[in-house]
């Protein structure tokens, strides 16, 4: 995906940047910039699709470097998340005149500041996905361009209603959503939760989007983050009884994620 959401990335402190930088150009086609003056102007020449910035920079600060894109029509949809601490996004930033779409707190884990961005990147790339969608109204694509969990995790962050059918090498899974949570789901004979759970595992396949899909069956009983999460404790918890004769799928899920954890780094600038 990281061929159609641009990110402007603004940090004064060139550690945190090049860090950043580095764990999210595999997401998106990231340009770096050092303060808000700068930003402005390559945001001016190239509109990025979201900002990230953090809040306390000399000069313009992330909040007023934000209101100035907004009040721009040609940066005012851009999607805007701000790197602060914890007092500053009670006191600073709490009565914003425009939204934010998430705040990562200061002092952040490079792993967990990743993920909050990613599932802004994915909403943003499914979002566009669906503008370019064919004549019928069926968004198809690779799971190689986006996995069953980012997927998930963005129709959940669209509160998007739609049904959401994998297939790979003759097995096939339906999901329907209803404003992001899932309503109903079927594998085989499987349906509702473990339907989502037999899914989750896979990294290849394809899938097909239709906003217009609908059903009327109720069989899920957790919601969507309870899904994913449960779904992933299982994934992990099969992969450690399993050992080296375990699922190579879901071993590569759960065995990146602790490559990631390993190489975790604490940042604050």
């Amino acid at each position: 995906m990281s061929d159609n959401v641009k990110l402007l990335l603004v940090e004064d402190n060139p550690m945190v940047l090049g860090l950043l930088k580095g764990a999210l150009t595999p997401l998106a086609r990231v340009t770096t910039a050092n303060d808000s003056a700068d930003a402005m102007l390559k945001a001016i020449d190239d509109p990025p699709d979201v900002l990230v910035s953090d809040y306390r920079m000399p000069g313009m600060d992330g909040r007023q470097l934000m209101e100035k894109l907004k009040s721009r029509p040609a940066t005012a949809g851009t999607a805007v998340i701000l790197l602060a601490t914890k007092a500053d996004i009670v006191e600073n930033l709490g009565g914003l005149s425009y939204p934010v779409d998430d705040f990562v707190e200061k002092p952040f884990f490079l792993k967990d500041a990743v993920q909050r961005i990613k599932r802004t990147i994915d909403r943003l790339s499914l979002e566009k996905m669906a503008k370019n969608a064919q004549s019928d109204g069926v968004l198809r694509g690779s799971l190689l361009q986006m996995n069953v969990i980012d997927l998930v995790q963005s129709l959940e962050m669209g509160r998007k209603s739609c049904s959401l059918t994998f297939a790979k090498k003759g097995e096939r899974c339906e999901m329907y959503f209803v404003e992001g949570q899932v309503t109903h789901a079927a594998y085989g004979d499987l349906v509702g939760d473990p339907a989502v759970f037999k899914v989750l595992r896979w990294t290849d396949g394809n899938f097909e989007m239709n906003f217009e899909g609908k059903s009327a069956k109720r069989t899920t009983e957790l919601n969507t983050q309870g899904l994913l999460m449960e779904g992933l404790r299982l994934l992990d918890e099969s992969n450690n009884a399993a050992g080296d004769g375990g699922d190579a799928s879901s071993s590569s899920i759960v065995g990146n994620a602790k490559k990631e954890e390993e190489e975790d780094v604490l940042l604050d600038s």
